[in-house]
């Protein structure tokens, strides 16, 4: 099956003729002279790589009640999200060998790519992991989040070492315990769901607690060799620390779009790990994505049911769905000239390929997969849980404004067109 994009903007700007030809992309250039079994006028529209997502919950095994590889990989698809990495804190925790063949079962119903990531507990099996085809290492958790998997330093140290003889990314959730604001608890108001006093999760997990353990976990990659990923940036600060230690980071959407400000309106479905932070930090965490010193940005896909965020402050699961909403959110601001097109391309794809070495992804050249998103840049709405593909139903960002794919394609194959995505289970291990 071969596609022809005629008349498409790219995002520096130029426009050219893509063909596609199987799964790959065939030609790219200003006039294509060629037959097509179909043939798409973009008529200048944009189009973009597909985008990488390199942290996702998809929730399966254990908890397919919030989330399963097939409503997952769909609102993916719906998003223009062609590439996924799914997390290591299942039930059970993908920490051995035979854990992750039992995710990468599951994963078979995926509509769009995936890659699966091995963690790190105390009882994890490594010798047997590190024989499966992992994306990365992690993310390895410095303190507890959902799933319970923080370890202390030795172990993380030891897994970081593993990672780097075998040339494996290690990816971290970088939060210190030890720099937790236990008092925080004292100024709970006791609320539940919306009515929550949401913001005490921000003063308990404390910018401070990042900042040290990214510090920590770039030493550690120094002392090792490991090529150190941080995952879910929150603060200007954390970047830094990471930029300093030669170490890659993402920033989420929660975290570039959502302040400390927002923590009231939203209750319990604004607690994540990272929390939300102060507005002149997401401000300066915005700046950093501008400024090129965010790597990339990765959603922390982390769905929880209705039911499960309308308990208390205490008591809710940490985590919010963000896998359809990050490349519209992004498009949106870059509509409105505060960030490039091609810098939206580069920390949603180009980049992730880079980093996690994937090269026939994240790019418009010839020879690699046809990955590819139409968008009409003009073609603005506002985003409502109940348009989304989760399954969870909701949106930390109802209400705000996005720029949602016409068309999205996974290795030459259509599974979004605007108005309907597909239940066919296509998607590939990208480390086959």
């Amino acid at each position: 099956m071969s596609t022809l994009f005629r008349d498409a903007r790219l995002a520096d700007g130029r426009v050219r003729d893509v063909r596609t030809e199987s799964s790959r992309i065939a030609e790219v250039a200003s006039s294509v002279d060629a037959d097509a079994d179909r043939v798409v006028d973009a008529d200048g529209r944009l189009l973009l790589p597909g985008a990488i997502d390199a942290h996702v919950h998809f929730r399966e095994p254990g908890h397919g009640h919030k989330e399963t590889w097939t409503t997952g990989s769909q609102s993916a698809a719906a998003g223009g999200v062609t590439t996924v990495v799914d997390q290591p804190n299942t039930t059970p925790p993908t920490v051995s060998g035979a854990a992750f063949d039992e995710k990468a079962s599951l994963a078979e119903a995926s509509v769009v790519d995936y890659g699966i990531n091995g963690g790190v507990t105390p009882d994890w099996d490594p010798e047997s992991l590190f024989d499966r085809p992992l994306f990365a290492l992690g993310e390895v958790f410095l303190a507890d989040s959902t799933g319970d998997m923080g370890i202390e330093a030795d172990r993380f140290a030891d897994a970081v070492e593993r990672a780097a003889a075998r040339d494996v990314v290690v990816t971290v959730h970088a939060e210190d315990a030890d720099l937790f604001d236990a008092a925080a608890r004292d100024r709970d108001a006791g609320g539940v769901g919306r009515d929550a006093d949401a913001d005490v999760w921000s003063q308990f997990r404390s910018p401070e607690a990042e900042a040290a353990a990214v510090e920590r976990a770039v030493e550690v990659g120094a002392e090792t060799g490991a090529e150190i990923h941080i995952a879910h940036t929150s603060t200007p600060e954390g970047v830094d620390a990471a930029v300093a230690g030669g170490a890659t980071c993402e920033a989420t959407p929660h975290h570039l779009f959502l302040s400390r400000e927002d923590a009231t309106e939203l209750g319990t479905y604004g607690r994540m790990n990272p929390p939300l932070r102060g507005e002149e930090r997401r401000a300066g965490l915005w700046d950093r994505l501008v400024d090129g010193d965010v790597d990339i940005v990765a959603t922390d896909h982390a769905p929880h049911t209705v039911e499960e965020k309308e308990a208390g402050l205490w008591d809710a699961p940490s985590g919010v769905p963000g896998v359809e909403t990050m490349l519209p959110l992004l498009l949106e601001r870059a509509r409105r000239d505060e960030i490039s097109y091609e810098r939206v391309r580069d920390v949603t794809a180009a980049n992730v390929a880079d980093v996690f070495d994937l090269p026939n992804k994240g790019r418009i050249r010839e020879g690699c997969d046809a990955d590819l998103v139409l968008v009409d840049p003009e073609n603005a709405r506002e985003i409502r849980g109940d348009d989304l593909h989760s399954k969870c139903g909701w949106t930390p960002f109802e209400g705000r404004t996005g720029v949602f794919p016409d068309l999205t394609m996974v290795r030459g194959r259509v599974v979004f067109d605007g108005d309907s995505v597909t239940d066919e289970p296509i998607g590939e291990n990208v480390r086959r």
